[in-house]
């Protein structure tokens, strides 16, 4: 990689570490504290909340017409889902010790802590579970499927790449085979 695509790399990472700042901040103006993992909210914020939270029953017995549509395509997802995620924790868990491949922390990819929030009832936490969980699946398979690109087939693509995983910038330029045969053991070695 040339020192310009370094120093972009680089310029990119201050940028994302400093929008973490701003969204650390962003999140004291509505008083709630990361400690680790758990949340905590300032006194009194809890109650305030509760004063936002839409009834239960109100919620169930009232839906929108579009809301009660959607449900079951939405949720017709889920056991694909699960499916997806028991095969690629039986494909992460044999052939990535096997290539020497360093594991993906699941844990870092499917968060789940929206239901700390006292303003969602249980269908709206059910709601955010399922997304949150959806969401998370997907950024962790990409993780996974990242470093078995990285390993199997470090080569950069013709066309753009949107979304562009971050093992992506380490890869082999398009059509260089001098490079791909000469580098690809560096570049299997995994480094942040």
């Amino acid at each position: 990689m040339n020192a310009r695509i370094n120093e972009i790399v680089s310029n990119i990472k201050a940028m994302q570490a400093e929008l973490e700042d701003e969204l650390k901040k962003a999140g004291q103006v509505v008083n709630f504290h990361l400690s680790g993992k758990q949340v905590h909210f300032d006194h009194g914020t809890k109650q305030a909340h509760r004063q936002f939270k839409v009834n239960l029953f109100a919620y169930a017995l009232f839906p929108r017409p579009r809301h009660v549509l959607v449900a079951p395509f939405t949720y017709a997802l889920l056991p694909a889902l699960l499916f997806i995620d028991l095969l690629a924790t039986i494909y992460h868990a044999i052939c990535f010790p096997l290539l020497e491949i360093p594991k993906v922390k699941r844990s870092d990819y499917l968060i789940f802590d929206r239901h700390h929030l006292a303003y969602l009832n249980l269908l709206e936490m059910v709601n955010c579970i399922y997304c949150s969980y959806g969401n998370g699946l997907v950024s962790y398979l990409k993780e996974i499927f990242a470093r078995t690109e990285q390993y199997w087939c470090p080569i950069k693509h013709a066309h753009k790449v949107l979304a562009a995983h971050s093992h992506y910038r380490n890869f082999i330029e398009y059509a260089d085979a001098e490079a791909f045969r000469r580098d690809l053991e560096k570049v299997r070695k995994f480094k942040d």
